[in-house]
């Protein structure tokens, strides 16, 4: 199994490196366009890194060496911040990846338990939430695996607002599930 860790701000052009696969191999997946991030400069990447390592979330990589090389896949965990502070802490699961040639090996299951317990443990979250297509039968039978649940909640797809994307929501504190 890769290791897995937390991404840091000094890890811009891993994070350039692999947003860029994510947009080639499922482009419909995100809602930045491969063109839009090929423009980002240098400068844009280490401040995006520094974004996705500060407090209100939680970045994690897999990776197959201990210099950041071999990447395997991303999970981003972001602190909603709700309306009625009287409300729950809610996170957001996000730039959900893992790499053509690691799916189907159980990577996908790890990042998924680790993202839940940092969401609880490090975010204070008590329910982390995710859209799905409508049409990712595969995505939707993985999270239901995983807990989540639909709400009935959903929006037009970004990329193809003809097609919806579906919350999904798992209650907090994490425990993980098994494979």
């Amino acid at each position: 199994m890769p290791r897995i860790r937390r991404l840091r701000a000094s890890d811009w052009q891993l994070l350039k490196a692999v947003r860029l696969e994510m947009l080639t191999d499922t482009p419909m997946a995100y809602i930045e366009s491969l063109d839009a991030a090929r423009r980002q400069t240098d400068t844009q990447w280490q401040e995006r890194a520094t974004a996705m390592s500060a407090d209100a979330s939680v970045t994690l990589v897999a990776d197959s060496g201990v210099d950041g090389s071999g990447f395997c896949g991303l999970m981003r965990v972001v602190l909603k911040h709700p309306q009625d502070p009287g409300k729950p802490l809610q996170a957001m699961l996000i730039s959900v990846y893992v790499a053509p040639r690691h799916r189907g090996l159980g990577l996908a299951d790890e990042l998924l338990n680790r993202a839940c317990k940092a969401a609880c443990e490090d975010l204070g979250a008590q329910h982390l939430e995710l859209g799905v297509h409508q049409d990712n039968s595969r995505a939707l039978a993985f999270y239901r695996r995983h807990k989540f649940e639909t709400t009935g909640a959903s929006r037009p797809y970004p990329q193809d607002t003809s097609k919806l994307e579906l919350f999904m929501e798992r209650c907090l504190p994490w425990q993980p599930t098994a494979s």
